[in-house]
């Protein structure tokens, strides 16, 4: 079992936008509806997603991005650590030292997370 340890950052909210608006695509390859919006969590160094992900293609949804997912667990809850090929390239708005996730749950209401909070995620 692999832990990732980091602290918890603001984000823009641009996937919250795209989670809702693909969310019978994002369902059907997750398996949760998931609430429109990430925790966005800082790491100590830079974090690459494995090769065998869950994959949206942007030609599935007639987009322009394709996104890998990545099945973790915070606070106890099924989850998925989202990075656009675009932020796994270096050429998006997050650096690889930044992960997003979501899940069914707002985890900052749920919990109470402001910026600078520690959490850990848990992959696989």
């Amino acid at each position: 079992m692999k832990v990732l340890k980091g602290k918890v950052v603001s984000g823009i909210g641009d996937f919250a936008y795209w989670i809702q608006k693909l969310e019978a695509w994002y369902t059907k390859k997750t398996g949760i509806a998931l609430f429109p919006g990430t925790l966005n969590i800082e790491l100590e160094f830079p974090y690459d997603l494995p090769a065998n992900t869950i994959r949206l293609e942007k030609e599935e949804y007639g987009g322009t991005v394709s996104i890998s997912m990545q099945p973790c667990t915070i606070f106890g809850h099924p989850s998925f650590i989202l990075r656009t090929d675009k932020n796994a390239a270096g050429l998006g708005i997050h650096g690889l030292h930044i992960i997003e996730v979501a899940s069914a749950i707002k985890f900052g209401d749920v919990y109470g997370l402001k910026d600078g909070d520690m959490v850990e995620v848990i992959l696989g």
